[in-house]
């Protein structure tokens, strides 16, 4: 069944089940592969991606769900949060490994668009369930912290 969904400000036809987790939609159909499987539950963040500039988990997402929303994912997220985010990342030199970050970085734009100055407590509530296997927690709070400073500026 051909679904429309609209990725990165692009309408996209997709020929699937509705009930396809909008990860797999993206990954497989689509070719985005900066958003990350990780548990499959919803559970790790790795799969973060903004509907309607919400951070969502698109593992337990299906595409019939998504309807008109606007899906943005770490290759199409763009503005000046999302440059100050990752300005913030290259400074504090938060990234390990990475297999986590993109999901990382699609929560802290969701925050940081919503609360231009949040507290060590906002951080830890927003980023909660973004799991890094590396434990950049400390970083990624820093590099939170720095990138709303950028903001102000």
């Amino acid at each position: 069944m051909p679904i429309t969904l609209t990725i990165n400000g692009q309408p996209r036809v997709i020929d699937a089940d509705p009930d396809m987790p909008l990860l797999w939609a993206l990954r497989d159909e689509l070719d985005l592969t900066g958003t990350k499987f990780g548990c499959g539950q919803a559970l790790c963040g790795a799969c973060t991606v903004h509907m309607d500039g919400a951070a969502i988990r698109s593992c337990q997402t299906t595409i019939g769900d998504v309807g008109t929303a606007k899906i943005t994912t770490i290759e199409g997220v763009t503005g000046k949060t999302a440059e100050a985010v990752q300005a913030a990342w290259r400074a504090l030199d938060v990234v390990q490994c990475g297999y986590c970050q993109s999901g990382q970085i699609m929560s802290a734009v969701a925050l940081l668009s919503d609360n231009k100055k949040p507290s060590d407590s906002d951080i830890d509530a927003a980023m909660d369930g973004n799991v890094c296997r590396c434990a950049t927690y400390q970083r990624v709070r820093a590099a939170i912290h720095d990138a709303a400073r950028r903001l102000e500026a």
